[in-house]
């Protein structure tokens, strides 16, 4: 039974522990964006916003944050994230979203760059970017 509560407890944990993620864009972006053109965008599908600017993607190069964003917003973990990457460069068919030292980075690049989009742990989001998606 102790065995059985414990379990219970680390689970509940260890699932309160996971970050969630703010996807940003510049504030004077109106574009409407849903978790599936997210995934076009840093799968290298789509170029552009549906309004036709062209988009810069930013992420992280790692930690927490990027196993969050690659497995509930691209449905892959970051192995497979990196795999996927390196086929396409390796084609010549891609070149993958640029990957930044940290959050306030990624912060300071979209909102410096109105056709930018990123991603955060909602904790680090600041009022100089506009939250497009929370996952």
């Amino acid at each position: 039974m102790k065995k059985t509560i414990a379990t219970c407890v680390l689970l509940a944990v260890s699932a309160h522990c996971a970050a969630e993620i703010s996807v940003i864009v510049h504030p004077s972006n109106g574009n409407a964006l849903d978790k599936d053109s997210i995934a076009k965008i840093y799968l290298g599908k789509a170029k552009s916003f549906s309004d036709g600017t062209k988009v810069q993607a930013v992420g992280l190069s790692s930690g927490s944050v990027v196993d969050e964003f690659t497995s509930n917003v691209l449905g892959k973990s970051s192995s497979q994230y990196k795999a996927y990457w390196s086929k396409l460069i390796f084609t010549g068919k891609g070149t993958p979203p640029e990957g930044l030292d940290n959050e306030q980075a990624v912060l300071d690049f979209v909102a410096q760059n109105s056709d930018a989009i990123g991603y955060v742990d909602s904790a680090k989001v600041t009022s100089a970017v506009k939250v497009v998606g929370k996952f």
